[in-house]
């Protein structure tokens, strides 16, 4: 599955009053892998900025002033979305403003450049009803280092939201890998039985299942049945 990671900023809070994007920012995500490919742009949307938007993410008219408009960067943009899914906090307002940028080139919506949308807010508030889900709160919640987010910006924003996604979905990460698997692995020959193929964890992959132990330990107080099980594996370890 090839996931787009996707914010964006703009110039005010509501594109149905003519306000527009001033910048994209996506990441890609192979599988659970960030590839390293990237899509930014800051677009001069040909307008001024509210002076609230202003204050979030720093982007003036006048440093926007020599940027292309996005009729300019369209075509690159919906060719990097295309065929993707897309992975947005609070979907709704992203989409709402994009599309509002399309319409106005005469141009399909979204959802028919890309294979669906997540909506990662929606997913947050499942998990963690009643408590605060924006993207600083996230990290907070999942470890992540945001100190480096001073002001909103599409491009760190989507790479943050990138690691929230993965933290938020780690539970779906083995699953998601066995029938991977078993849709490539060969078929047994008939009365025989192929070599069991052992993987060990990398380092990182390990370090990662600690830290998970210690977030489950930590909010069930103590009652971790992953520690448990480990006791009772190697209780020579313990003593």
């Amino acid at each position: 599955m090839r996931r787009v990671i996707l914010d964006t900023e703009t110039t005010g809070l509501d594109h149905r009053t003519g306000d527009r994007v001033i910048e994209i920012g996506c990441v890609e995500m192979v599988g659970r892998r960030l590839t390293g490919m990237r899509f930014h742009k800051y677009i001069n949307p040909e307008r001024e900025i509210d002076a609230g938007a202003v204050a979030v993410h720093g982007l003036t008219a006048e440093f926007l002033a020599d940027k292309p408009r996005f009729a300019d960067i369209a075509a690159e943009f919906l060719d990097f979305i295309r065929g993707a899914e897309l992975v947005i906090h609070n979907a709704a307002f992203d989409v709402g403003f994009l599309n509002s940028e399309l319409t106005r080139l005469d141009r399909e919506g979204i959802e028919q450049w890309c294979a669906g949308v997540v909506d990662t807010l929606r997913m947050a508030r499942e998990l963690r009803p009643g408590k605060k889900n924006n993207l600083n709160a996230l990290c907070g919640e999942f470890g992540i280092d945001n100190s480096g987010r001073q002001l909103h910006g599409a491009l760190l924003d989507a790479e943050l939201l990138a690691e929230v996604y993965l933290a938020m979905t780690r539970g779906q990460n083995s699953l998601a890998i066995e029938f991977e698997a078993a849709a490539h692995a060969p078929l047994a020959a008939a009365g025989k039985r192929l070599p069991l193929l052992v993987v060990a964890a990398g380092a990182d992959e390990l370090a990662d299942h600690e830290r998970v132990l210690v977030e489950i330990a930590r909010e069930s107080k103590g009652k971790c049945l992953w520690r448990d099980l480990e006791r009772a594996a190697a209780p020579e370890l313990h003593e």
